[in-house]
């Protein structure tokens, strides 16, 4: 049986019924509350001041160590001695404290707490901008500074000003070449690079309704480059696939925004008109149609980061390189965003196929994207 979710109160978007539940009473945007956590987490980049704010709080250790992940996936492998004592720092916490931990090769912490841990409801926390990743299942996941994260993790419970929500409705059919990716360059470019500072991105439509939720999961990544504070997919028949292939069907819960919700802004974006969208330097929200940058030269090209480095993303590079050759003076990085994702992408060929166009695979992680 579907579980519903629980909040006080009528005519909420998906924010206000998260954070009105984690709260034990109803509260609407413009609010501040306090709110019970369901994970946080924190990486190799940020984890060492975490663990250390916790000490100067004389804390010893996370409310719940169960429900506090730490992951190495920055620096991968360690490249310098300092790097490497911080890593191992987080080792020792977390076999000290019984945190969750993954190590360096397992992939970017946003792409595991999609396959492992993120579920319709959650609230969770982490020290990362791109926490706002895990929106793609309907959780109210977002990123803090490592102290405000260490107080989460301390009291298992943090506070938020409830945002006010912008509703982007997408429509039609992509054409082919044109994927998720693209709509959230082209909402970046309509909205600024501070255009939805705050605010909640809540995408609906028949679009968004057939995205695969690596595509949904590609949405909600980029909302923080325009100030969201959250991106929200509504619950459906594709996220209760996706938790039924990972293993957490009995946490599938069907959350959207009511009927008579109260929306900041509504934005309507017609799919069927879009083409390949570009960032072009220096501004995330410097985007432009690929048509209009015809003819750059590229030196090096990067499939990877937690944006697009999914399966999916390895199999459209592949179909278009197979029996084909890289520019010679271009160079092609491939980073698989998880090491399942790198042993599927091995097992069905996927990697033969870019090595022989003449990429370069490196182990799961960040990789370039962290410098």
């Amino acid at each position: 049986m579907v579980k519903k979710l629980g909040f006080i109160g009528l005519g909420k978007t998906i924010s206000e019924k998260i954070l009105s539940e984690h709260a034990a009473r109803s509260v609407s945007a413009g609010e501040v509350t306090v709110v019970k956590v369901d994970y946080v987490f924190t990486h190799d980049a940020s984890g060492p001041l975490l663990i250390k704010q916790l000490k100067e709080l004389g804390v010893s250790k996370p409310h719940n160590p169960k429900r506090t992940i730490i992951f190495i996936d920055h620096v991968v492998p360690s490249p310098r001695k300092e790097i490497s004592n911080e890593q191992s720092t987080l080792r020792r916490f977390a076999a000290e404290t019984g945190c969750r931990f993954h190590e360096a090769g397992s992939g970017i912490c946003h792409q595991l707490i999609a396959e492992y841990y993120a579920s319709p409801g959650q609230i969770i926390v982490g020290t990362d901008s791109h926490t706002v990743t895990a929106g793609a299942l309907a959780a109210f996941a977002t990123g803090m500074g490592a102290t405000d994260v260490a107080v989460a993790a301390a009291l298992g419970k943090t506070w938020f000003r409830v945002p006010e929500t912008f509703r982007v409705e997408v429509n039609g059919s992509l054409q082919k070449g044109v994927y998720a990716k693209d709509i959230i360059l082209y909402l970046i470019g309509l909205l600024g690079a501070d255009g939805a500072n705050y605010k909640a991105l809540e995408f609906v439509g028949e679009t968004i309704d057939s995205l695969s939720m690596s595509e949904r999961l590609v949405l909600c990544n980029m909302v923080v480059e325009a100030g969201a504070k959250v991106g929200l997919v509504p619950s459906d028949n594709v996220t209760k696939r996706y938790l039924a292939e990972r293993g957490r069907i009995e946490e599938f819960r069907e959350i959207r925004s009511d009927d008579d919700a109260s929306y900041e802004r509504v934005i309507k974006i017609d799919a069927t008109a879009l083409e390949p969208q570009i960032a072009c330097p220096h501004s995330v929200d410097n985007v432009k149609p690929v048509s209009e940058v015809k003819g750059v030269k590229v030196d090096i090209v990067f499939i990877g980061s937690c944006t697009n480095a999914r399966l999916e993303d390895l199999h459209i590079a592949a179909s278009i390189l197979k029996g084909k050759q890289i520019h010679p003076e271009t160079r092609l990085i491939v980073t698989p965003a998880s090491k399942e994702i790198y042993v599927k992408a091995m097992a069905d060929g996927t990697l033969r196929t870019l090595i022989e166009a003449g990429a370069v695979i490196t182990p799961p992680g960040c990789g370039l994207c962290f410098g």
